[in-house]
């Protein structure tokens, strides 16, 4: 383990989660990230669109192709945002508030494991070193945009 990068071992973890997740999903004709959507939509009053990419950390096109998706299995309905009219708030269906509850069991069943086999004081410690990575990261100090290369 010595050997390996942090970002490795970062990377290596998500993708794992992201198969377990997507794999789990694919029993209910689902993927994870129409799980994430479904979580991420406020159950009773819906979300805007615009505010939903964002909120996912999801690239548009492939936001679009979910919520396209999640459309075509009945999940959401688009209505007219009536405070902005231009815009747009995607709301659960009936069969999508079904699905947001069985989302929210999977995620808290994953996070009841995870607690049953690591200690309060590990957790808070990942947690810890993923929020100072976060911030190192939001604060552009690992990679700084106005640095000069000097590898060039």
């Amino acid at each position: 383990m010595k050997d390996k990068t942090i970002d490795y071992v970062l990377r290596a973890t998500w993708q794992a989660v992201s198969r377990m997740y997507n794999e789990e999903a694919s029993k209910y004709g689902a993927s994870m990230s129409v799980g994430f959507a479904l979580l991420s939509i406020d159950k009773d009053n819906g979300i805007p669109s615009t505010a939903l990419g964002p909120q996912m950390g999801m690239e548009p096109t492939s936001l679009t192709r979910t919520l396209k998706s999640m459309e075509e299995k009945g999940l959401i309905v688009r209505k007219k945002n009536p405070v902005d009219g231009r815009g747009v708030l995607i709301h659960l269906t009936k069969l999508g508030k079904e699905k947001r509850e069985l989302s929210r069991d999977r995620v808290l069943k994953f996070n009841d494991v995870i607690r049953q086999h690591v200690s309060e004081e590990k957790l808070a410690h990942f947690m810890e070193v993923a929020e100072t990575i976060n911030e190192l990261i939001a604060d552009k100090l690992i990679f700084n945009p106005d640095e000069p290369d000097t590898n060039k």
